[in-house]
Formats: C-alpha cells, structure tokens, sequence
C-alpha cells in the first residue's frame, strides 16, 4: 500500500521558517526569514488535509490552487508546483512574503480551525517559486504570436504589471508609464526590504522587459505626457496609478519641520537601498537615527515605518493607534515583529498637537471605544483630562492614503470618480466612462492590498482581451 503523503498535520506541527534574532535583523534591512530546505517545505506541505472544501483557495482574492500545489511539493514535484502556483498569480514569490495570510489563506486554513494550527502556505509558496527562480524555470514571455493592438499603461505598481504580463502573453505590444526612476511602485519603494529583498522586484521587472514590455520611467503624466497623448497611442488604457495622497493630521502645530509623510520616508530609505544617494536622509529630515521616533497609525504602512526607524538607529520608536489591539487593521504579525525589534505601542491614543516649530513634543489624547460606527467597529472616543506629552524629533504619519484627483491632474473631462475619489470602473471588467480606458487596483479600490491589484490586472487583461477578440472577428467577416 502506498504510503500517505498527505494529511500528517495529526502528527507533524505547524512550523516556520528560522526567524533571524531581533537583535540580528534589526542591523540590516535584510529578509527576517530563512528560506525552507526541500525537507522542512515538503513536511510542511504535507500538513494539508487536502479538504472537499478548500476555504484556503476559496479566501484567497486570487483564487490560487493551494492544495494541488501543496501536494506536488509534498510529493517532490516541484516544478509541477511552479506552474500551478504561476497560473494563477502573476508574482507568487511577492504574495508568499508580503501578503496577509493570516488574515486570507492560512486564517482559513481547515485544521487551524480544528486546533492542530495552519499549513504554512506563503512560506511554501515563497519556497517553490524561489526554487524555479534558482533552476531557471521562470523564462521571459514569449509570446505564440504578436498581435498588432497596443494597450499603455499607467503605473507601474502591481496591478500595472499583472496586467502588462497577461496581455504580453497574448502577444499584444504594452507600454508602462510610470513617475518613478524604477518600476514596482509601493513594491520597490512603499515596501521594506526585511519584507520584500528589492533584487526580487527588480529581476520580476527585468523578465516583463525581456519579454518585450516596454517602460517609459521618469514620466508623470500630466506633465511629461498628457493623458489624451496617451490615449492617442494606444488601442486601450489601464489607469493603474494606485493611491499616494497621504491623510493629513490635524491640530495645532501639524505644519511643524519634522512631521513627515510615510511615503516619503519609505521611499527615502528604500532609494539608499539601491545605493541611491538621498539629500532628505544625509541631512536628517528623513532620517530616524538618534531621535526619538513617533509614528502615527495602525495599518501596515505604519508597522513599515516603525521597523524602519528601528533600523536606522531611532532612540525611541512609539507607535500612536487610537484603538486597541485587537482593532488594529495591520498585521498581528508585523506588531509582533516590531515589538520583538524595540518598538512600543501606544494604543488607545491620539494627536491632538505639536510643540516646537521643529517639533519637539506630541500632545496626546487617550481614547477610550465606544458604540459601534457604521462599520460596525467601535468609535474612539475622547477622554477628557487625559492627555499627555510624548516626545519626538521625528513625527511620521501613517494614516493611510487617498487618491489623487486625476481628471485635474491630468486635465482630462468624461472620467467619472466616485465621491471618495477613486476611478469609478466596472466590477471585473475595470471599464471607466471613457471608451477604451480601464482602471485597476487601488484606484478603484481606494488603499488595499497587493494582492487585490494583482487580481484587477488580470482580470482586466482578460477583459481587453474579449474585447480586441470580439473585434478581430467582426473585422475578419
């Protein structure tokens, strides 16, 4: 009888990657985890229980065919693995480090739900397409015919790129504009790398340009080129631009030199990770080294910023959330990790002003939760007589984004926003009101998670696709 390859979650437990010390990784802005051997990533893969009803696939936006792929790792069919994994998800070493699987994935997982605790899904996942990284496996588009229809893209985040690659695949010739001097947007300057290694991005970029995508960087439209410039030049257009208008903070002294954007300070010292030579951070304006940090929010983009400061030789990093714990909508993991790393957390607490003209101080507000809003999460609420004074020579604020206003900043009339500002665009098909132009990822989404705009470029790919399809055959008759 052939022996089980499946199902020894009963016997075999949950277990990670080797996590670096804190004391290790905070030196560096190296990757905290060590990949898998082939043993560890097959027993670990080993663990799915291989369910009628795989709720792991079922929450993950992409719909990725988790238990097959976990299968063929456990059965040593590696490069099987790769092309389950890949057919999916345009960039599945990305999502196995950065994605929230506890919250999507493996917060799902069936026998964490029974007690024996989750398969380690974005570690294996990470594992296999590493892997076919290292036996060239991964090979650039090549296309079974070209096609004569042109798509341009704006923005080169995520969902521009998953976009790019289906339809290069199709053959049709795509052009990416994008503001920055790399491609990747908030995976090559919005992410750390102790999440996600830059030479990861930049080889992904480097295999849709050897496949014939082709990038215009250092454009902002608007300026550069004009939107209809854009328009004039290609069969169809992806708005990809994702959202960068920082939140602002409010109160008296919320001007002050020293009150920083995160983006900004993200995108400082990811630059010197390329060895770029950053005025913001030899000066100190962007530079947490020596000061005392305080970083307001509780997203994701907030626990970046905490690490980072920590990173760059911060006296003190305290992270300000004006709910608790259990309400924070950041990963319970990377709070875990800031934590382990130095980092303190403040909850229950809000800004209410800044002192100094180079701020000095935070006065802070304590908070309390009170009825549910319409979300159905509890509303902070005030408590008076309770504030306190915390210091700080470095305030950033991570408060989350919001959508630039494109149609004035691109002088464009006919392109419908909603009252939140995002591009209004069909559902699945990322149609707008303009003929011919769709939009993707968290334009439409408003600030969400990569994985989500990897989702809207494909499907948005497939749309263009039917319509260039539907097209040809009309002309063919």
């Amino acid at each position: 009888m052939a022996k089980q390859p499946m199902l020894k979650f009963v016997r075999v437990e949950r277990d990670m990657p080797i996590k670096r010390t804190a004391e290790d990784r905070k030196q560096d802005f190296d990757e905290i985890y060590a990949e898998f051997a082939r043993e560890k990533a097959a027993e670990q893969a080993s663990r799915c229980s291989q369910c009628g009803v795989p709720y792991c696939q079922n929450h993950c936006p992409l719909h990725n065919n988790i238990p097959d792929w976990l299968n063929m790792t456990a059965t040593g069919r590696l490069e099987e693995a790769y092309a389950i994994s890949q057919s999916t998800n345009t960039f599945p070493e990305i999502c196995g480090r950065i994605c929230p699987q506890d919250r999507l994935c493996e917060g799902n997982c069936v026998i964490e739900q029974s007690g024996h605790g989750t398969v380690t899904i974005g570690a294996v996942e990470k594992y296999i397409t590493d892997t076919a990284w290292e036996k060239g496996w991964v090979q650039p588009i090549v296309p079974a015919a070209e096609r004569t229809e042109s798509v341009g893209i704006i923005g080169a985040g995520p969902g521009g790129l998953a976009a790019a690659d289906m339809l290069r695949r199709a053959g049709v010739q795509v052009t990416i504009y994008d503001r920055y001097d790399r491609a990747g947007g908030l995976l090559t300057y919005g992410i750390p790398g102790f999440k996600l290694e830059k030479d990861v991005v930049m080889r992904r970029n480097k295999l849709l340009e050897d496949g014939g995508v082709r990038f215009v960087l250092n454009c902002n439209v608007g300026e550069d080129l004009s939107f209809e410039e854009i328009r004039a030049q290609h069969d169809a257009v992806i708005i990809a631009t994702g959202v960068y208008k920082t939140r602002d903070l409010q109160g008296p002294g919320a001007g002050a030199k020293g009150i920083v954007r995160a983006i900004d300070y993200l995108t400082a010292s990811n630059k010197a990770s390329f060895g770029d030579e950053v005025a913001e951070l030899i000066d100190g304006t962007l530079n947490a080294e020596g000061k005392n940090v305080v970083v307001i929010g509780g997203g994701d983009t907030a626990m970046d910023c905490v690490r980072t400061a920590i990173r760059q030789g911060a006296t003190s990093v305290k992270c300000l959330y004006r709910r608790d714990r259990a309400n924070m909508p950041g990963s319970q993991r990377e709070v875990q990790n800031a934590e382990e790393e130095g980092a303190e957390f403040v909850w229950l607490a809000a800004p209410k002003g800044f002192a100094g003209d180079s701020v000095s101080s935070v006065k802070v507000q304590q908070m309390r939760l009170g009825a549910p809003d319409a979300s159905g999460r509890q509303s902070p609420e005030v408590i008076e007589g309770a504030d306190f004074d915390e210091p700080a020579e470095l305030v950033i604020k991570a408060l989350g984004f919001e959508p630039e206003d494109l149609p004035k900043l691109w002088g464009t009339d006919g392109l419908e926003v909603t009252r939140w500002g995002t591009v209004k665009a069909n559902f699945g098909s990322g149609e707008t009101s303009l003929d011919g132009v769709y939009a993707v990822g968290d334009i439409v989404r408003g600030a969400s998670l990569v994985v989500w705009a990897i989702r809207d470029g494909r499907d948005t790919a497939a749309a263009i696709l039917e319509k260039f399809n539907a097209k040809a055959a009309v002309a063919a008759e």
